[in-house]
């Protein structure tokens, strides 16, 4: 290995940061815990409206890009065409995208709208349903896909249309500058960033895999049932890791898409199927016409509590994620070109996360509406069991509950898995096959911070994680959209279909003219 990797400043600053807080969170819980309290409280209340408006634009920005005339540039050379297959290439952005997170608040985020409603809303009712339904889908929708949509439509633009390093700095070069402390700092904080952001994932799945092996096998919930989790899947993703990014994720990101199908359609045939359907068709409807109101709703006449909770946690975590999935997103999708890279990111994992969410979701409003199973005040009392408190009412109770255990695990080894390889070749100058002793270190790392946020307060101490970290990374993607515009004004646009039949309409009428 090239001894000038071990002494990079970003390696070294971004593991001392990360190495200080799991001290600092196992020796000193206490007072760890209320420092993040109050750096919670202190972000929530004051940079809410940030988050907000900073997503919505990017959002805007990625559509008009994408139907612009630099949609046709491709991620590479013009000749080079997609790496994967579409299939796989799919599996992989849901894998890495979602992890865990979507079966985990797949059911919990519905009912927990539906037992306390936003704004005031009277409580399991019809309406709140709705509205429980629509919020869900926007939560999982465009927005999210787009933040880190943006990190990989630049990342991936440089690192394989201009040859250079696939490095949040570098994306940010055009803004920024190269001066080597700028850079180093901008992919040190990306980095730390994006620890938060899994550390919050792999808390979250390991909280619902404590939660259905609860209530499949009644084990009980603790923090070293949940130590024991992280200390397995640290063994599992370890190993894939070893494997290289055509096997070991290939293979996981496959399988993950796999199960997830098998639950869903079992779900979608043995629970309310026409309700789920109208369930779809509704939120679907609601999603769009409330889209901006949605994106941009805050509180500021009557507390705010329920937007910072929800829709601004939703988007610092999604910030904080943003430049690992960004990296892997990017790494992936070679060979596409804007247009394609966009509309993929953009619509297929959120109509799947759609579907998945009006399919569980909608079938535990469903036997909540009809037959008053109370899935909602379990789900408000215990969130790890809102997925399994929804088998419960379905046939073949137990093996969907072993099998959506068994489909939270590989999500979060394959997410645990990506994300040691992009934090690896973060801290490696950006290499597209880092060592595998950074992919151990970072492994490491990443299991000891979770356990210790896991430790410091559970859910809450995952949110705080996110939210911190994630706010100067959210100034960082603001510039990334005026690097990535200063970019392509250097980009010739490629001659587009109506480009070509506009030029040969033109012959034709010079040839009349020059007839007559």
């Amino acid at each position: 290995m090239d001894k000038k990797l071990w002494i990079n400043p970003v390696f070294i600053v971004s593991t001392l940061v990360i190495l200080l807080l799991v001290v600092l969170g196992a020796l000193a819980n206490e007072q760890f815990k209320s420092v993040s309290d109050t750096l919670f409280s202190f972000t929530t209340d004051n940079f809410g409206w940030f988050y907000l408006l900073a997503v919505f634009i990017i959002t805007l920005f990625l559509i008009f890009i994408s139907i612009s005339k630099y949609g046709g540039i491709r991620l590479g050379a013009d000749t080079d065409r997609p790496e994967f297959p579409f299939f796989t290439w799919i599996g992989m952005l849901f894998s890495a995208g979602f992890g865990a997170g979507l079966v985990f608040w797949g059911v919990a985020e519905p009912m927990s709208h539906f037992f306390t409603t936003p704004f005031g809303n009277e409580a399991q009712t019809p309406e709140a349903a709705r509205i429980a339904m629509g919020y869900s889908f926007f939560h999982w929708g465009v927005s999210q896909w787009s933040v880190f949509a943006i990190v990989g439509l630049v990342i991936g633009f440089l690192q394989f249309r201009k040859k250079k390093s696939g490095l949040v700095s570098t994306a940010l070069e055009p803004v920024t500058g190269s001066k080597p402390l700028v850079k180093h700092s901008i992919d040190s904080l990306a980095v730390i960033a994006t620890v938060m952001g899994i550390a919050t994932s792999l808390g979250l799945g390991v909280l619902q895999m404590n939660g259905g092996l609860n209530a499949v096998f009644g084990i009980g919930n603790s923090f070293t049932i949940q130590l024991i989790i992280i200390g397995v899947m640290f063994a599992a993703y370890t190993l894939s890791s070893s494997t290289g990014l055509h096997k070991g994720i290939a293979y996981l990101s496959n399988l993950n898409l796999g199960l997830a199908l098998v639950l869903m359609v079992f779900v979608f045939f043995a629970g309310p199927t026409v309700f789920i359907m109208e369930t779809f068709t509704l939120a679907l409807g609601d999603y769009v016409t409330n889209f901006v109101q949605y994106s941009l709703r805050m509180e500021p006449y009557a507390g705010g509590e329920w937007v910072r909770g929800w829709t601004v946690f939703y988007w610092a975590w999604a910030i904080a994620w943003s430049p690992f999935v960004g990296a892997f997103v990017a790494r992936v999708s070679r060979g596409r070109t804007i247009r394609e890279f966009v509309l993929g990111v953009l619509v297929i994992p959120p109509a799947i996360a759609c579907v998945w969410i009006a399919v569980f979701g909608g079938t535990a409003l469903f036997y909540d509406l009809n037959n008053g199973t109370g899935i909602a005040e379990a789900v408000n009392n215990d969130l790890t069991s809102a997925l399994f408190q929804t088998f419960d009412v379905l046939p073949l109770t137990t093996i969907m509950s072993v099998l959506a255990i068994l489909l939270i695990f590989t999500f979060l080894v394959t997410s645990a898995d990506s994300a040691t390889y992009i934090l690896a070749s973060m801290t490696s100058f950006g290499s597209l096959n880092p060592p595998t002793a950074f992919k151990i270190i970072w492994g490491v790392l990443m299991a000891s911070i979770a356990a210790v946020l896991l430790y410091s307060g559970g859910l809450e101490a995952l949110q705080t994680a996110s939210l911190i970290s994630a706010l100067p990374f959210t100034v960082l993607l603001l510039m990334m959209v005026w690097s990535f515009v200063k970019l392509l004004r250097t980009e010739t646009p490629p001659i587009r279909k109506s480009d070509i039949r506009q030029f040969k309409k033109m012959e034709r009428e010079a040839r009349k003219d020059q007839q007559k």
